[in-house]
């Protein structure tokens, strides 16, 4: 059931963060909104625990998660606009 409710947290997560940032060169489709919020979810922890906010082990949680994603879509936007 963990894996199920990170699917889901990820995906709200990856849909808030969109709607933040939004953009033209960013990444669509319901398993890549997924994906960006589930990748925020991780950056967001590890970037908590290298600051010290988060022990080892424990996860950044829901708005940590939209944290990651807004910083993943910020991140794609400056590498996209280098592309073009």
């Amino acid at each position: 059931m963990g894996i199920i409710w990170t699917i889901i947290i990820g995906f709200v997560a990856g849909v808030v963060a969109k709607f933040i940032v939004p953009g033209r060169n960013e990444p669509s489709g319901f398993i890549m909104t997924t994906i960006l919020g589930i990748v925020g979810a991780f950056v967001a922890s590890y970037l908590g625990q290298a600051l010290g906010w988060y022990q080892a082990g424990e996860g950044a949680g829901f708005i940590g998660a939209i944290v990651g994603a807004i910083i993943i879509l910020i991140v794609w936007g400056f590498i996209s606009r280098r592309r073009a």
